[in-house]
């Protein structure tokens, strides 16, 4: 234990500076969103900082383009090599927090068998999903029968929260995007 202790106190002093270093100003993260996710765990979206991320909007009555934007991101994840795989996380939103509740978002994880170690499904307040989408450039809208009209993209954020890259590529792989995941995880970080 006597050895772990100067490993913990290292730790946390790394944590505390990257909390104080001011995030850059063009950062997703600048946005003050709280997170809920498939298993109820809140976080704010800056609590993300410090590991790319792939970055979606979807909701899941979606019957549509939006299991497709699963299997796009699923399949772009599959496409990086395990080391790189292994530095990226995997963020969707819901644009229907109303119906997109924690059990909701949890029965459609286990029914598209989304790893929770690697997938965060998440739902946060309406303002919140609509400051967010605006952000993110992602545009929405509901319509009368509930369902929402809304544009698709996959979008990268690097490990200050900094938009990338993006695709509108749905449904198929997209190599110059993947690509572009390579290079930002392969970038050195505190």
């Amino acid at each position: 234990m006597k050895r772990l202790l100067p490993l913990f106190a290292m730790l946390l002093l790394l944590g505390s500076a990257r909390a104080a270093t001011p995030l850059p100003g063009d950062s997703v993260y600048n946005l003050k969103v709280q997170l809920t996710d498939q298993d109820g765990r809140q976080q704010t979206l800056a609590e993300r900082r410090g590991r790319p991320q792939l970055v979606t909007m979807f909701y899941t009555s979606c019957q549509m383009v939006c299991p497709m934007i699963i299997d796009s991101l699923r399949l772009t994840r599959n496409a990086l090599d395990p080391a790189t795989r292994a530095r990226i996380d995997l963020l969707a939103v819901s644009f229907d927090p109303a119906r997109d509740d924690v059990a909701t978002l949890k029965s459609y994880a286990g029914k598209r068998k989304l790893d929770p170690r690697i997938w965060t499904l998440a739902r946060a307040k309406s303002a919140q999903v609509r400051q967010l989408s605006g952000v993110l450039g992602l545009q929405y809208r509901q319509l009368p029968d509930g369902e929402f009209n809304h544009s698709s993209e996959l979008i990268l954020l690097d490990a200050d929260g900094r938009i990338a890259a993006r695709t509108a590529r749905i449904g198929k792989l997209d190599p110059e995007f993947v690509e572009a995941i390579r290079k930002v995880v392969a970038q050195p970080h505190d």
